[in-house]
């Protein structure tokens, strides 16, 4: 059983920058794809971003491309998404997640655990 807990969230103007963490327990951290999502009100959870188990290869949804970037520490059981030039559009709880499946996957039930959530606010 894997435990993840996200930090980092918070409220921040359109162009700023935020970085969330996202910490794994219980587990074998390494043997995991990771995978972050969000949900806004109202609509569905999205795929944003994942990483493979190594961390040698990454995949963003379209809609962050070039803004966000997703990285993890094996060493510290930690996943991070570095989130510049902020919109008011992504205003969502976001939220981390592990896979078992061998490759990045996109989808919610392809992810086995995930973590409580953390609220990111941006202002225009």
């Amino acid at each position: 059983q894997v435990q993840l807990v996200e930090s980092g969230g918070g409220f921040v103007q359109a162009g700023g920058s935020l970085r969330l963490s996202c910490a794994a327990s219980g587990g074998t951290f390494s043997s995991y794809n990771m995978g972050w999502f969000r949900q806004a009100p109202g609509k569905e959870r999205e795929f944003v971003a994942g990483i493979s188990r190594s961390g040698s290869m990454t995949y963003y949804a379209d809609s962050v491309k070039g803004r966000f970037t997703i990285s993890r520490d094996n060493a510290k059981n930690t996943v991070y998404l570095q989130m510049k030039n902020l919109k008011p559009e992504d205003t969502a709880v976001y939220y981390c997640a592990a896979s078992g499946y061998s490759r990045i996957v996109y989808l919610p039930r392809q992810y086995n655990y995930w973590g409580q959530g953390t609220q990111v606010t941006v202002s225009s």
